[in-house]
């Protein structure tokens, strides 16, 4: 059974502009655009359920979107409330660090 991650730190940064996110003790701290993160929802108001198809269109979210609060859901995910309005999906910690933006990261997903 493969461990699902926890971060050491989930912050707010640049007035919520982006999202820090520390997975280890040391190193490994990932910066999360907060218009990134806000695309990357997948409730279900955002992906078909059936499908998993995206439905939220892009063009829809500002540019400055903003993470306006950052709530831990259990021990397995984070809940973000955005400027946009939207409130509704979980970021599992096991999604977030399959799309972490790290330069590491994205080396080892090309």
């Amino acid at each position: 059974m493969k461990a699902i991650p926890v971060p050491y730190v989930v912050r707010r940064v640049d007035d919520g502009a982006a999202v820090e996110i520390q997975w280890e003790e040391r190193g490994h701290v990932a910066r999360y655009g907060a218009r990134m993160l806000r695309l990357a929802c997948q409730c279900a108001g955002c992906v078909d359920e059936m499908s998993r198809r995206p439905t939220l269109e892009p063009a829809s979210v500002p540019e400055d979107v903003r993470a306006l609060a950052v709530k831990l859901v259990g021990a397995y995910a984070v809940h973000f409330s955005w400027s946009d309005g939207h409130a509704t999906g979980i970021y599992p910690w096991e999604r977030l660090l399959a799309i972490c933006p790290c330069a590491e990261c994205a080396a080892k997903r090309a």
